[in-house]
């Protein structure tokens, strides 16, 4: 699935390091599921949480093999937009990210053309990327919770992707502060956390960085592209 800050590029990448010494029956838990592009990757038992009720219902439907519209109107988008209470959350998750200008919640109807000047069916897309994706969210638990009141197996392995500090902002507001202290507490409470974030407080070592390059809007043109430096975090602890 489409998701804005999606990890799924570089998931060969950072998954081998945050499962090097899970074992078997280990839980693995993503506090900020975001599309599901990293855990539909790993083997169960697995845990996703996200504090946008609307993104779990899409997963929970996904999980057990609903099929999305495979067109959606301006003019439906405009309308559930508006009137978000009157339609299954599902098929509010998938018109507020999936049919949206980039991935953003309700960032603006989709629309684009392909290199050969037809324009984009985003609905349909999605609906092929979700038939995809959906066999490897089978058994996964979905919980709509904020990170920090969840209950986390012992010893868990937790890979974080949350909202990124001093980027575009997602549907809630975040607390990083509180976020990194919650990290900390965490890992001396025996659990594995790893976190994907530009930048990290200095008792974080970074373990893993690539540049990456992204557009700045869609259909950009040759230029209109900036690069970031995506790292991989891990609180350092005495012991370490």
């Amino acid at each position: 699935m489409k998701y804005m800050g999606s990890k799924n590029r570089i998931a060969k990448e950072i998954l081998p390091i945050i499962l090097k010494n899970r074992k078997e029956g280990q839980f693995y838990i993503e506090p900020f599921v975001g599309g599901a592009n990293i855990i539909d990757k790993v083997e169960n038992p697995r845990i996703g949480i996200d504090i946008n009720k609307y993104l779990i219902a899409l997963l929970n439907a996904m999980s057990t093999g609903w099929q999305p519209p495979k067109v959606i109107t301006e003019e439906l988008y405009k309308r559930v937009k508006d009137n978000q209470n009157q339609y299954p959350d599902y098929l509010v998750g998938f018109i507020g990210i999936c049919c949206s200008f980039g991935a953003k919640w309700f960032g603006g109807y989709a629309r684009g053309k392909k290199n050969n000047g037809e324009s984009r069916k985003y609905a349909l897309e999605s609906y092929n990327n979700i038939l995809k994706q959906s066999v490897n969210l089978k058994e996964v638990v979905f919980r709509n919770i904020t990170y920090s009141d969840f209950e986390y197996p012992d010893n868990s392995v937790i890979y974080c992707d949350p909202p990124y500090e001093s980027t575009t902002k997602y549907k809630d507001s975040f607390d990083h502060s509180k976020f990194w202290n919650w990290v900390r507490n965490m890992t001396n409470k025996g659990h594995t956390v790893f976190v994907s974030e530009y930048n990290a407080p200095e008792d974080f070592e970074c373990v893993w960085e690539k540049e990456v390059t992204c557009s700045i809007q869609a259909n950009a043109k040759e230029g209109e592209y900036k690069k970031s430096v995506e790292k991989l975090f891990k609180f350092t602890t005495q012991s370490d």
